[in-house]
């Protein structure tokens, strides 16, 4: 991606190679691959260089003022300080501080932990759902039985699926809970994160 500076101010941005008008001058898109850098800072069309010091994972944090600076002949994009996103639930309340309703019930606000807890139970309920049909069999065929390796497939599902919500409560910061699903190398070569994993089915 590049920037137009003309009289050391921004005055566009340009995000793919497109003929381009500087001054009086059409310039050919060709430049952006033919051109040098140099050449192309000559008449005003910079490179633009990101600062990601302040810029955060999405997922957790709100990144603020998205900026745009020419300085020292480099135009550069950053952001300001980022902002964790809500943690817990909270209760929505109005402008005035008012609980805010819905049909007579409060409106929650939910937050990371929520998010993530929903997650794993959708996952739980995925991985279980295929094997539905030995627990529905074995209700309606009398002298039916669940293999073995399904109820101990299902049994570890939910242990997993209890461990995981139990360890994302416990975190007292966006950052804990990030760290959770961050994977890390093992000495063996292999790469683990916090929480635990989900079981497979064995045959």
């Amino acid at each position: 991606m590049y920037a137009v500076v003309e009289d050391n101010n921004i005055t566009q941005f340009i995000n793919y190679p497109k003929s381009i008008v500087i001054g009086e001058v059409r310039y050919p898109s060709k430049i952006f691959t033919m051109w040098s850098q140099s050449e192309k800072e000559a008449i005003g069309i910079y490179e633009i260089v990101t600062d990601s010091t302040n810029y955060k994972d999405p997922a957790y944090y709100n990144n603020t003022n998205e900026q745009y600076t020419f300085e020292n002949n480099q135009v550069t994009k950053s952001w300001g300080t980022a902002t964790p996103k809500r943690l817990n639930d909270e209760n929505a309340v109005d402008e005035d501080g008012n609980p805010v309703l819905q049909d007579g019930v409060q409106v929650i606000n939910y937050g990371l932990k929520t998010e993530k807890k929903r997650i794993v139970k959708q996952q739980a309920s995925g991985l279980l759902a295929p094997t539905d049909w030995y627990v529905v069999k074995s209700t309606e065929v009398a002298d039916y039985d669940v293999p073995a390796n399904v109820l101990s497939f299902r049994a570890d599902v939910r242990t997993k699926s209890n461990e995981m919500e139990t360890m994302i409560d416990n975190c007292t910061t966006v950052d804990e809970l990030k760290a959770l699903y961050e994977y890390t190398e093992q000495e063996d070569g292999t790469f683990t994160r916090p929480l635990p994993e989900f079981p497979t089915l064995e045959n």
